[in-house]
């Protein structure tokens, strides 16, 4: 059963959409389910000003990515690329939970969605790689 709360997560999607101005972006596919994720942002002195994505994929993704798109904006690439880092850990090293300005996330990277790891670390991923590669 999908939890409620991923749902309305999800359904939040002010930052759909093409950022056609970008300076980052990136495409990965999940090659275990086919969930397809695109990330386009715009980023000025090592902060990320806007964030728009598009995805063919599942609820999981789709709640991540939302979220994702919401909090990474105004921040510096350091602090995103950090936070990555702890939500492959709380999959991998068992931590607990996120710091304060990315709380927000405790509601869908959890121990109990370990089985939607994959889906839920889609978003992050793209974002990484959008983050290490300038767009052409």
């Amino acid at each position: 059963m999908i939890d409620k709360e991923i749902i309305k997560i999800a359904s939040n999607t002010e930052n759909h959409g093409v950022l056609n101005n970008h300076t980052h972006s990136s495409k990965l596919k999940n090659a275990i389910c086919g969930d397809e994720m695109k990330v386009y942002l715009i980023i000025e002195d090592n902060k990320i000003l806007n964030f728009k994505y598009e995805s063919e994929s599942c609820i999981y993704c789709q709640a991540s990515v939302s979220l994702l798109s919401k909090n990474a904006k105004n921040k510096s690439i350091e602090k995103v690329k950090k936070f990555a880092e702890q939500a492959i850990n709380i999959f991998e090293k068992n931590m607990q939970s996120f710091d304060d300005e990315w709380n927000e996330f405790n509601k869908i990277i959890k121990k109990n969605n370990i089985s939607r790891k994959e889906c839920l670390l889609l978003p992050i991923n793209t974002t990484l790689n959008a983050l290490n590669k300038k767009s052409l």
